[in-house]
């Protein structure tokens, strides 16, 4: 069996701003279309926000009783600017993606001590034209929005925010299409396991740079990692291997350092044997995105994996 090469470089994240939080429902379909419309279009780059899910949850591990997720939802920068467009982003998702899901409910998940937390009620709660109210469910208080559906919608009236680490990422030199979607798969359905972490674009087919000829739509391909530009572009700006053919990358965010570092760690163990993975890199910018250096050689991974 064949055994990947870690390459020896590193991932380079950046801070952001994060909530997380858990959404139930009375059934699976009503919670898929919450959860996936909440955590929908991963668009940070376009000055919005963007969304994952950490994972799916049975009736037993709900705070209600019923099937839940556990969702995460960021913005980049943790400056006054971030934190404004942070609630805005929070209340729109919220109000067009999970309160209008019938027999949805929302509550505050963050795992961690902390201070700082949004009042639901302003960019959410008044949703009820006045006839929203504060009621105390689950040893809770949540906001009750009458709805036409005829329940009304819960929502626990403050959300925990807080600074978390964004851009985690791997990628994955495969020897075929097939391979780099089997390898990114695998990796993906590591992180599932891992608490306080999600990944935004699952298997992502089109890993970014920073510079591109074309600013007005944001980050663009990141072509010396084309496999397809091979006799397109000068060999010494191409960077693909001769028997590599896909690049799937893989990006997280965690709600802390160490998080990232424990998931690069797993995944890359997850995978390393698999057949058709060759190499493992990251993706960075040299210093030039991010205050996180993440550097493959010191996550605990065996030696030989880098011969």
């Amino acid at each position: 069996m064949s055994v990947a090469i870690v390459e020896d470089t590193y991932c380079e994240a950046f801070e952001g701003i994060c909530c997380q939080l858990m959404v139930t429902a009375q059934d699976a379909e009503f919670l898929n279309r919450a959860a996936y419309a909440f955590t929908a279009l991963p668009s940070t780059v376009f000055g919005d926000a963007e969304g994952g899910i950490v994972r799916w949850l049975s009736e037993r591990e709900t705070i209600d009783g019923r099937l839940g997720a556990i969702v995460q939802l960021w913005v980049t920068g943790t400056g006054k600017k971030a934190t404004a467009k942070f609630y805005d982003q929070l209340g729109r998702r919220m109000r067009q993606g999970i309160l209008v899901i019938p027999t949805t409910a929302v509550f505050n998940y963050y795992p961690y001590k902390a201070e700082v937390k949004f009042n639901m009620m302003n960019n959410v709660g008044h949703c009820g034209d006045g006839y929203e109210e504060i009621i105390k469910k689950f040893d809770r208080n949540m906001i009750s929005i009458p709805l036409m559906m005829g329940y009304d919608f819960l929502i626990e009236e403050e959300i925990t925010y807080t600074k978390g680490v964004m851009g985690g990422n791997l990628y994955l030199f495969c020897d075929s299409v097939d391979s780099g979607i089997k390898v990114g798969r695998e990796g993906v359905k590591i992180i599932a396991e891992i608490d306080n972490i999600c990944t935004i674009f699952d298997v992502c087919s089109a890993g970014s740079k920073t510079d591109t000829n074309f600013p007005e739509i944001g980050p663009s391909t990141n072509h010396p990692y084309c496999p397809t530009l091979k006799n397109t572009i000068p060999s010494e700006e191409f960077k693909v291997p001769d028997d590599v053919y896909s690049i799937p990358e893989i990006v997280f965010n965690a709600l802390d350092l160490g998080t990232i570092e424990k998931t690069m760690l797993n995944v890359i163990e997850g995978i390393i044997n698999m057949d058709g993975l060759i190499r493992i890199s990251a993706g960075n910018y040299s210093g030039k995105l991010g205050k996180y250096k993440i550097f493959l050689r010191e996550l605990g991974l065996k030696e030989k994996y880098f011969n």
